[in-house]
């Protein structure tokens, strides 16, 4: 195989884009070989702009075809699970769009099955992990260049949405339809990407606000203490609601401290020699230089490193090492396996809010899915009009 024929599976503005690319020739190794949508009028968008590509209103058939080696899942999330194991099961590559799912129960399914089909290829759309800034990152906490990691801070708030966002569709931001807020749809990069890096937090306490500046069921303002069991805290906070927003990350080591701004710039601060070696060696004349405006190459050494990122690139630069995993085996940058995590997350920051007490991790899958299914009994009975 030479050219990975790409199947997609529901093409609104994430899927016509990946069939923009794909049919402009921007990923290397693949073509779009098929397109699915249960929606009449894609059909006919499908023939005017795609005349040459098949076009499915089922997306078994579209497996069975014979058009397509490879599938991507742009669709709700509840649908990410079974039709990655539909995929799997017809020896179709399986590439899933974030969130893997919305609960790790369903997850878990779709990660023991893949395990059964190990020569087939098993991907997430985790594009943020190609970005050049947290690959740096990454490098950085993993070399060690910072020492262990005492505490986490993210705040992300970019993530404005305005009322007529949620009421594009009755099935939006609702317990039944999405599974959630904007801890399932904005924020599972972040998400992911904070576990990548700084590792799995082993209890969460959340404060969830539910429908506060928006008329909807699910989450629009999240505050979250991590606990990493091993004195390391973390917070988490994230909202649709702020029209200015924020984007900063900052990770404090025993040997330094890294600040990423707008996710565009790192400023990586390095001490001269170890926080506590400083503690048990310093009098207080030394500490009173420090904050009288001495010399702070005398305590740390200072990096700026500036990065571009272009929309579309690293979505991308996924499936182009999505197409060369299955070509000549490249290791897969965000194997399907690792959506799980973020899931758990998720799962565990709602969970906390809905017990009002601090939740460990791995959560409790069935407790999970018990009061899952208490919301969305609560939105049937009681639905919001938008």
């Amino acid at each position: 195989m030479t050219k990975v024929r790409m199947g997609i599976i529901g093409v609104g503005a994430q899927g016509s884009a990946y069939a923009g690319f794909l049919s402009e020739g921007k990923v290397e190794n693949m073509v779009l070989g098929a397109i699915c949508d249960i929606d009449p009028a894609k059909k006919q968008w499908a023939a005017e702009k795609y005349p040459d590509v098949s076009f499915y209103d089922n997306y078994i058939a579209m497996m069975e075809s014979g058009d397509v080696d490879a599938i991507v899942t742009c669709v709700p999330h509840y649908l990410h699970p079974e039709m990655g194991i539909e995929a799997l099961k017809r020896n179709i590559h399986a590439l899933v769009e974030k969130p893997a799912g919305v609960y790790t129960k369903q997850v878990r399914e779709l990660n023991d099955f893949a395990a059964t089909k190990p020569e087939l290829a098993f991907g997430i759309m985790f594009n943020q992990r190609t970005n050049p800034l947290y690959q740096k990152l990454k490098e950085i906490i993993d070399n060690g260049e910072i020492g262990g990691i005492r505490r986490t801070n993210w705040m992300i708030t970019t993530w404005w949405r305005p009322q007529g966002y949620y009421d594009q569709s009755a099935w939006r931001a609702t317990w039944e339809g999405e599974g959630g807020g904007v801890l399932v749809n904005q924020a599972p990069h972040q998400l992911d990407l904070l576990q990548w890096i700084c590792g799995m937090p082993k209890k969460v306490y959340s404060n969830v606000k539910y429908g506060y500046q928006r008329n909807i069921a699910v989450e629009d303002e999240v505050t979250v203490m991590l606990d990493y069991g091993n004195g390391a805290t973390g917070v988490f906070v994230t909202c649709t609601h702020d029209v200015i927003g924020t984007d900063r990350f900052e990770i404090l080591g025993d040997k330094g401290k890294i600040v990423v701004d707008d996710s565009k710039k790192i400023t990586v601060k390095r001490l001269i020699k170890p926080e506590r070696d400083m503690s048990d060696t310093m009098s207080m004349a030394d500490v009173m230089k420090i904050f009288m405006g001495g010399n702070s190459s005398e305590i740390f050494n200072e990096e700026v490193i500036e990065f571009e990122s272009v929309w579309g690139a690293q979505h991308i630069a996924v499936m182009e090492n999505f197409a060369a995993h299955i070509i000549d085996g490249t290791p897969l940058l965000a194997p399907g396996s690792d959506g799980i995590h973020g899931v758990a997350l998720a799962n565990a920051i709602h969970l906390s809010s809905w017990l009002g007490k601090e939740v460990e991790l791995p959560v409790d899958e069935d407790l999970y899915l018990e009061e899952l299914k208490k919301k969305i009994e609560e939105e049937q009975k009681q639905p919001l009009t938008k």
